[in-house]
Parts: structure tokens; sequence; C-alpha cells
């Protein structure tokens, strides 16, 4: 789908072809229907800020929506993949800051394998790569570090080592879209482990310390501006910062 600009109170219909449908940052659920060429009604969404509306596949013909804008603050969206700190322990588990106006809340259960008599121990500081199980407006949202689907942890989890860049939510969203050439083109140079934050964070992990250093710098120039994400000036961007 092309991205169509939106305002705030746009009616947008949601797609038939779709066997479900993931509202991300923008969107919110409508209970007003709207007339298809069917005989039956369908279901809208409302947007609630100015920006272009984007789609992408997700799995078993699922499809997300989203506006794409200029926000700086990170808002919880459900599904949404994130990198957190942990603030404070408690009984029951865990508060993590995702940069949003709200803390999260971490259930200790909410680990692969994790069981009463066997949770995990993180420590204040520890960073980890989870998925936003629920997100309201007026509550604090709960993150998980599994995959509901499988009960596999899936990458998520407790990341140790490496090192965290802070980038806009939209280059966030640009480096998970597998046609953006970015990350294939360091991988060419620099191995690496990544982890994406939808919240303005993203997490590596390389084998030396210039690697890593010349890493960040071209994910802050392309953040910026001064690096276009195009195959020849990143490698040759790569090529100075490792010099």
């Amino acid at each position: 789908m092309a991205s169509t600009l939106v305002l705030p109170g746009d009616s947008i219909p949601l797609p038939s072809s779709s066997k479900s449908v993931v509202l991300g940052p923008g969107l919110a659920a409508s209970s007003s229907r709207i007339p298809a060429p069917s005989s039956d009604e369908v279901p809208s969404i409302i947007s609630n800020k100015l920006g272009l509306l984007s789609s992408a596949k997700g799995k078993e013909r699922s499809e997300q929506f989203w506006v794409e804008g200029k926000s700086k603050r990170y808002i919880p969206a459900q599904k949404d993949m994130v990198l957190g700190t942990v603030i404070a322990r408690h009984a029951e588990g865990f508060r993590v800051d995702l940069g949003s106006s709200q803390m999260a809340q971490l259930d200790a259960l909410a680990f692969e394998g994790a069981t009463k008599r066997s949770k995990p121990n993180l420590k204040v500081g520890t960073l980890v790569y989870a998925r936003v199980a629920l997100a309201n407006r007026d509550m604090e949202p709960e993150i998980e570090c599994f995959d509901p689907n499988t009960g596999k942890a899936e990458g998520f989890g407790e990341l140790k080592s490496g090192l965290v860049v802070s980038c806009s939510l939209q280059l966030c969203r640009h480096l998970l879209n597998p046609k953006f050439p970015l990350l294939p083109t360091l991988a060419a140079t620099i191995p690496f482990e990544i982890a994406v934050g939808l919240n303005g964070r993203v997490w590596f992990k390389t084998e030396t310390v210039s690697e890593s250093i010349a890493l960040k710098r071209v994910i802050e120039g392309i953040d910026s501006g001064d690096i276009k994400p195009e195959k020849g000036e990143v490698d040759s961007a790569v090529r100075e910062y490792l010099a």
C-alpha cells in the first residue's frame, strides 16, 4: 500500500483481504462502522495524529498499520519490539524504562521456562529485549520476553555486553524493513548481532571495540542525514571509521 497522508480524526477502512489487523502508533479502533461494497458494513480505524499511513505484511495474512510521523517520544503499542532498562525490582517482577511517559511492567514469569521456583534474577540496570503484550493509554504497559505463539525466547530476554544507540523512531522502523539496505550492507563488512527496538533504541554487539564505534557512527550518521542509506556511501563511511 502506498503511503497516504492522514489527519487526526480521519477514518480508515480495514482491508478485507487481511485475516487480522494490528494497529500501531497513531491509530485507534473506532466503534463506528463504514459501508462496504458487500452487503455488510466493516469496522474502521481512526487516525489520532498527523503523518503518513503505512502498512506491512505480517504472519498468516495479518497486516500491521501505523502512522509514520516525526514523534520524538515513544508511545507503546501492542506487539512492538522494544529495548528497555530495568530500573526497579519487586516481588512479582520488574519495572522497565522504555523511554515512554510511563514505566513498563515485566512479570517475572514472562520469560521462557520461568516458574515460581525458577525466576530470572535481573539486576537494576540490566538491558532487556522484549515485546509489548498490553498497551492502553491509561495504564502502564506490560511487556514479555518470549514469543506467545511458541513459548520460546526467540531472541527476547537479557542482552549482555554490546552497545546501545539512541536514534529516531522512524529509523528503527526502517531498520526492521527487509528492503532497507543498511543492515545487509553493514553485515557484508562487519559481523555483528543486533536488536532493534521500536522505542528508538538499537543494541548491537561486535567482536572489537573499533567495529562497535564504526557501527555507532554509521547509524548516527544515517539518522542525522549526513550519510545516505546507499551501499556505496555506507561502505565508504565504514572504511573511513575503521581506518
